[in-house]
Formats: structure tokens, C-alpha cells, sequence
């Protein structure tokens, strides 16, 4: 009887491994690692580097093939950074909204300079963006435009006022500067697209997405417990319901086919099967 348990007992784990194997290999995603360890936040670049906000307030970047390729201790030198923007790896940029201030690191994170928006007469930021050319653009919240200024603060171009362009002025939460074009997101209304000259392009009646990215003529939302994916080129919008197995997470990204989930033991990495 002892012996009739232990090989049912056997048989009926191996059925759930089987199960849950099948369960995963039929999804859009596909495992591929796990950093360990206990972190705030993070982003990623188009390289697959992985930043890190530790919760010993450390910035740690992580390359693709998983070795430290930087460390940043002076993470709370003006509180906690409202945001962290990659879209360069070779410039960092950690904003902390509350002071009106970028530090700029390089791309072994050490600290580069500060800049203060105050001191340019730039009150209110909420979005910014390192430039295919190294220098920043932000959005001025005050006399509602796009602007790109360098290290030392001073703006190089600028739009004309928003309410001159749109009916209603958005009010973007991210910036992404790719591909010889800007993308300018605002929940409420959607993509806003420019060109370097600073001319309007496009606009995509994208809604209520989170995490935006763009990469490799690829825009990426979240919404809905659905990751969206918009392929630039061919106008193909494609949906990936999120699985029941990613489980419990704190923040998502995704990026260069690829989802990152945040949890409490670590980054966890998905590949997206297309």
C-alpha cells in the first residue's frame, strides 16, 4: 500500500510539472533568468542592460551577459529620484522632480554634473529625455513647451507654444527620443511625434497605456493586464494577455522582445514569442 502511494504520489507530480511546463511553453512568454536580489525600481536600455535601484539606495547597472558594469551610492543626494531615464546608455539620467534637478551620470555611473531647471527659469518638469545628440529634452509645464537643452542648462531649441498647435495641450508623463524622431506620451490623449527640427509629425489615439517604450521601430504599453506592442512600420497593433504564472509583481516593463516583471526576490525576464 506504502509502495501504491509513493508511485501515485510520483505520478501525480510529474502530471503538474508536465501541466505547468505546457501551461508556459503555450503562452506569449518564455523564461529566460531571474536577478536575484531586493530592488525599488529599475529600467532597461536598448543594449539589455538592467539598472537597479537597490533598496540600500544603490544604483547597480547589470549587462546583458549578467556582470556589474556600475555602481552609483549617491542615489539619495536630493531624496528619491522621481524618475530614471536609459534611453541613452551612455548618459543616465536620474530626475528628482521635487528639487527641479538632473544628475548626469556616465555610462559606469559615475556622476557627470547637475543641473538645475530652476536656475534657466524652468519651474515645472514632469517628463524628461536624454537626445540622440546628448543633451536633454523636457517638457516646460509652464509656457507649455518642448525643449532641448545641454549640460549647462542652456536651452539650444524649443517648440512653439502647445496651445498654439493642439486644441487641448497635453501633458506628458514620458519622452522617448528614437529613431530620429520624438515621442511625447500623455495618458489621457495619446502619442504626440516630432522631428528633431522640433515640427510636428504624428499623433497615435493610444490611451491609458503604462511603461511606454519604444525600440527598434516598436512602441510597447501596458493596459488592462495586456502588454500592446505597435509596429511602426506596418501600423500592426498586436495585444498579449499577461499570464497567470508571472504572478505577483510590483512594476513591468517591456523592451527589445522582452518583458521584465519586478518582485520581491528579484528581476525576473520573459521573452515575448511573437
Amino acid at each position: 500500500m506504502i509502495f501504491l502511494k509513493k508511485i501515485l504520489f510520483t505520478f501525480c507530480f510529474i502530471i503538474l510539472i508536465v501541466a505547468t511546463s505546457n501551461a508556459q511553453n503555450d503562452s506569449s512568454f518564455k523564461f529566460i533568468k531571474i536577478i536575484k536580489g531586493n530592488f525599488t525600481h529599475f529600467a532597461v536600455d536598448n543594449l539589455d542592460n538592467i539598472y537597479l535601484l537597490t533598496t540600500g539606495n544603490q544604483l547597480k547597472k547589470i549587462n546583458n551577459n549578467g556582470d556589474s558594469a556600475g555602481i552609483f551610492n549617491d542615489v539619495k543626494r536630493y531624496g528619491y529620484p522621481s524618475s530614471i531615464d536609459v534611453n541613452n546608455p551612455l548618459k543616465i539620467l536620474l530626475y528628482y522632480k521635487n528639487y527641479s534637478t538632473v544628475v548626469v551620470l556616465d555610462r559606469f555611473l559615475n556622476m557627470r554634473n547637475t543641473i538645475n531647471f530652476r536656475k534657466q527659469n524652468i519651474f515645472t518638469v514632469n517628463a524628461i529625455s536624454t537626445s540622440y545628440d546628448n543633451n536633454i529634452w523636457l517638457f516646460d509645464e509652464q509656457n507649455l513647451k518642448l525643449k532641448k537643452i545641454d549640460d549647462e542648462g542652456k536651452v539650444l531649441q524649443e517648440t512653439i507654444d502647445w496651445r498654439n498647435l493642439f486644441d487641448t495641450v497635453p501633458s506628458p508623463a514620458k519622452i522617448i527620443d528614437r529613431d530620429n524622431l520624438v515621442y511625447v506620451y500623455d495618458t489621457a490623449k495619446g502619442f504626440f511625434i516630432f522631428d528633431y527640427y522640433n515640427s510636428f509629425k504624428n499623433r497615435l489615439l493610444f490611451y491609458g497605456w503604462d511603461n511606454i517604450e519604444v525600440n527598434a521601430k516598436l512602441i510597447y504599453g501596458f493596459k488592462n493586464n495586456t502588454l500592446l506592442t505597435y509596429q511602426l512600420n506596418s501600423l500592426l497593433l498586436k495585444e498579449y494577455p499577461l499570464p497567470d504564472f508571472f504572478g505577483k509583481y510590483s512594476s513591468i516593463k517591456a523592451i527589445n522582445g522582452k518583458v521584465y516583471l519586478l518582485k520581491d526576490d528579484g528581476i525576473y525576464q520573459y521573452q515575448i514569442i511573437k
